[in-house]
C-alpha cells in the first residue's frame, strides 16, 4: 500500500444563523467562542487535527469575504490554502474545488472532510476513529464517512443506516453504507435508536482526492469539468477570473445529496467521542459547565429564581428574575429573547429581518 500525504479540509462558508444576534453575516458561528477555553470554533477545528496533519497541509474553504477572518484566527495556516469560494454553492462544490486543489498540488492524497464548527470533547478517541478512517480511505477506492453512535432520538440530525457485509473492508468497527435518510420525525427516530442499525451522519468524511473526484466525474460530469478548468487555472494569469466565471454555474447541491446518497464503494465508522454540531444557542449547556440551577450565564448577568436558560450579556446588567427555559441573547444593537422550544425558529427572525430592509443586523 502506498503511503499518501494526509491533508484536512475544512469547509467555513457557512453562516450559523442560530446563533443570531451574535453570528452575523460578516461575523458566523465558526469565528466565534462558544467554549469556556476562549478559542474561536474554527481554531479548535484546525488545532484537533494537528497531530494527524501539519499546518502546511490544512486547507480552509470559505466565503471569499470570510478569508481575512480565517488568516487571523489561524495564522500558521498558509495564505494560499485558503480557498475562497467567490459565491455560496454548498458542500459538493466546495469538496470538489478542495479536492481538485490538493490533487494538483501532490497527485493524490487523503483528505480529511471536517466542518469548522463542530465540537468534540475526546480528542484521542476522535484521533483513533479518524486513523482508522485514513488507513481504509489509502487502501483502495472507498468513501468513507463517520457516523455517531446515537444517544437519543434526535430529529435534528441525518441518519446512516449501516450493514455489515462480505464487501465491507476486514476491520473491527467498519460497516457498509446501506443508505443515507433525512431528518425523520420522533417515532421513526425511535425506530432507528432501537434498531441499533443507524448512527447519525455527522458531516465527517475521509477519503482520498482521486476517489471522490472519480465520483464527482461519475455522478456529477458538469461539475466535474469546471473543477479540472479551475485546477488547471492554479497560478495562471486570470485564476480568478476562471474561478469566478465556473462557481457561478455550479448547481448548489450537498456532497450528499450529490455524490454520497448514489456512490457505490461507501463505508462509515460509528464513533463515540463526545461529537456536538453545536447547531443552535441550545448546544451551550452541553458543551459548557452550568450553575447548580442549570443555567449558563456569560457576561454581566444577576439571575434570580431563574433555572435552564442560557443567559449571553453584552455591555449592560442583565437581570433575569423567575424565568425558566429561556435564551436571552444582548449585543450592541439586538437582544433576543426566546423559548428554548422555540430556538430551531431564530432563523425566521432574520428572514424577517431581510424582508423589512434591515440587513446591517443581519
Amino acid at each position: 500500500m502506498k503511503l499518501l500525504k494526509t491533508t484536512a479540509v475544512i469547509m467555513a462558508g457557512g453562516k450559523g444563523e442560530r446563533f443570531w444576534p451574535k453570528s452575523r453575516s460578516n461575523m458566523p458561528k465558526q469565528f466565534l467562542s462558544l467554549t469556556n477555553d476562549g478559542k474561536t470554533m474554527i481554531r479548535l477545528t484546525a488545532e484537533r487535527h494537528l497531530p494527524m496533519v501539519s499546518w502546511e497541509d490544512i486547507y480552509v474553504v470559505t466565503n471569499r469575504d470570510y478569508t481575512s477572518l480565517v488568516a487571523e484566527q489561524l495564522p500558521n495556516l498558509p495564505v494560499e490554502n485558503i480557498l475562497a469560494e467567490p459565491i455560496a454553492r454548498n458542500t459538493a462544490p466546495c469538496v470538489g474545488y478542495a479536492a481538485a486543489i490538493i490533487q494538483r498540488k501532490y497527485g493524490d492524497a487523503v483528505m480529511l472532510v471536517l466542518a469548522s464548527d463542530h465540537l468534540i470533547k475526546n480528542t484521542r478517541m476522535y484521533l483513533e476513529t479518524m486513523t482508522q478512517a485514513s488507513e481504509i480511505a489509502m487502501e483502495g477506492d472507498s468513501l468513507c464517512t463517520v457516523g455517531i453512535t446515537p444517544s437519543y432520538p434526535e430529529t435534528g440530525y441525518g441518519y446512516i443506516h449501516f450493514e455489515y457485509d462480505e464487501r465491507t473492508p476486514r476491520r473491527r468497527g467498519v460497516y457498509m453504507v446501506r443508505r443515507f435518510v433525512e431528518k425523520p420525525d420522533l417515532a421513526t427516530a425511535k425506530d432507528y435508536l432501537s434498531s441499533g442499525e443507524y448512527l447519525w451522519n455527522s458531516g465527517i468524511f475521509v477519503w482520498k482526492a482521486s476517489s471522490i473526484l472519480e465520483r464527482v466525474k461519475r455522478l456529477m460530469p458538469d461539475v466535474y469539468k469546471g473543477l479540472l478548468e479551475i485546477a488547471q487555472s492554479q497560478g495562471e494569469y486570470g485564476a480568478e477570473i476562471v474561478l469566478e466565471r465556473v462557481y457561478k454555474g455550479f448547481p448548489s447541491v450537498s456532497i450528499d445529496y450529490g455524490v454520497m446518497e448514489k456512490a457505490s464503494g461507501v463505508f462509515t465508522i460509528p464513533g463515540s467521542f463526545g461529537w456536538d454540531d453545536v447547531g443552535s444557542w441550545l448546544a451551550l449547556p452541553r458543551i459548557n459547565k452550568t450553575d447548580e440551577n442549570g443555567n449558563i450565564v456569560n457576561g454581566d448577568v444577576i439571575t434570580i429564581g431563574t433555572r435552564d436558560s442560557i443567559i449571553v450579556g453584552g455591555n449592560r446588567l442583565i437581570a433575569a428574575v423567575g424565568l425558566e427555559d429561556i435564551v436571552v441573547v444582548e449585543t450592541d444593537d439586538a437582544l433576543l429573547i426566546a423559548r428554548k422550544e422555540s430556538a430551531q425558529d431564530i432563523k425566521k427572525v432574520i428572514d424577517n429581518l431581510k424582508i423589512c430592509n434591515r440587513r446591517s443586523l443581519v
